[in-house]
């Protein structure tokens, strides 16, 4: 009778010990990752993020994009994640949506790097740099040629983790109310075009400004400006650029592939279970191929739109041109790999993968387009 008491008592130490040493680890590995739940309570737990943007509410392509984002993260999660998504202006302004974030106004950003230079010249290289990367090669370089790594780093010091979240493939080289038929008619002329592209029409003697999305059609309109590059027809005919200018000129040297990102709050992320962080990661890098998808499919439907205006002239900006924005384009760049280290890490292993990713494309996609064109 003895010896089987000493066996419970024993039984009930072990048992013991073992759920406080269970306990134990699961306090310790929540403390590392920044939060003081079990996992047991932070799997019930339900989460209410807010999403800014730089687009206007449900904009076609670019504003539908963390619609999706947010329905596809709240199915996945089974609820368990719920994230609201503002527009342009509705919580902050569009332009504003790196610092929302960056200080936990929100905790998620839709935007693009490039409006971000004055605070990190270097992110530019992530969202387009001019005769880059096209879209399926900016998200090689990102994803499996060590690009999302840099851009992290980039941003670590914000607070921020950023995330491909769209690309738009190659864009238009914009609406202009004046022709250019030489690198002349550049002299002068107001537009609106952001980033390292803005950089470069400066440089050729234009005056340039960055304005958010949902100004560009009353600016071009009243002659504000004389020229604006958005997106591509697809976003184009959303906005109605066509009423306000007639020459659509192409190709968009200045964004041959431009990645949209989404930043997301670290300590927000750092806060979520294992489960939704990956959640969130993945519906990120759906969004980000979604966006192409749907890019690719309604840019030609668009074209021929904007074409049944007998007033628009589709034209292809002059060589001569297009070989003096390269030139400089070439200039730009390499004088913001210089600006600091992190710079010339990036630019370096930007410009090895696209060196690599051309020779390739010699023979694969390029040649095989060529061949396609062949009557």
């Amino acid at each position: 009778m003895l010896n089987m008491t000493l066996k419970k008592i024993t039984k009930i130490i072990v048992v013991g010990t073992a759920l406080l040493f269970l306990t134990s680890c699961s306090k310790t590995d929540n403390a590392a990752s920044g939060s003081t739940q079990t996992p047991a309570v932070a799997a019930q737990q339900t989460y209410h993020w807010k999403l800014v943007t730089s687009w206007p509410k449900n904009f076609p392509g670019l504003g539908v994009a963390p619609e999706r984002l947010a329905t596809w993260v709240k199915e996945m999660s089974g609820g368990r994640l719920q994230v609201k998504v503002y527009g342009a202006g509705e919580l902050v302004p569009a332009l504003e949506v790196f610092d929302a974030v960056s200080r936990g106004t929100a905790e998620m950003g839709h935007s693009g790097a490039y409006y971000w230079k004055g605070k990190a010249p270097e992110a530019q290289f992530f969202s387009s740099v001019p005769f880059g990367l096209n879209a399926q090669e900016m998200n090689a370089w990102l994803h499996y040629g060590g690009g999302l790594e840099l851009w992290q780093e980039v941003y670590e010091p914000f607070g921020l983790i950023p995330l491909a979240g769209g690309n738009s493939g190659v864009q238009m080289a914009g609406w202009f109310n004046k022709e250019i038929n030489s690198i002349e008619d550049i002299k002068g002329l107001k537009m609106r075009i952001p980033g390292l592209g803005g950089e470069v029409m400066t440089r050729l003697g234009a005056l340039t400004e960055n304005l958010p999305g949902g100004e560009i059609f009353t600016a071009l309109q009243t002659g504000r400006i004389d020229a604006t590059e958005w997106v591509g027809p697809y976003n184009d005919l959303a906005f109605g650029l066509n009423k306000a200018a007639k020459f659509y000129y192409y190709p968009g040297w200045h964004e041959p592939g431009t990645t949209m990102e989404l930043t997301v709050n670290k300590k927000s992320f750092d806060a979520l279970p294992k489960d939704l962080q990956t959640i969130l990661t993945v519906a990120a890098r759906a969004v980000n191929q979604d966006m192409l998808d749907e890019y690719t499919a309604k840019n030609n439907a668009a074209l021929k739109q904007l074409m049944e205006n007998s007033d628009i002239q589709l034209r292809p900006l002059p060589t001569d041109v297009l070989e003096k924005l390269k030139e400089v384009s070439d200039q730009v760049v390499l004088e913001l790999s210089e600006t600091n280290p992190n710079a010339k890490r990036i630019y370096k292993s930007f410009n090895e993968f696209r060196s690599n990713v051309i020779d390739y494309h010699k023979i694969s996609e390029q040649a095989f387009i060529n061949a396609r064109q062949t009557p």
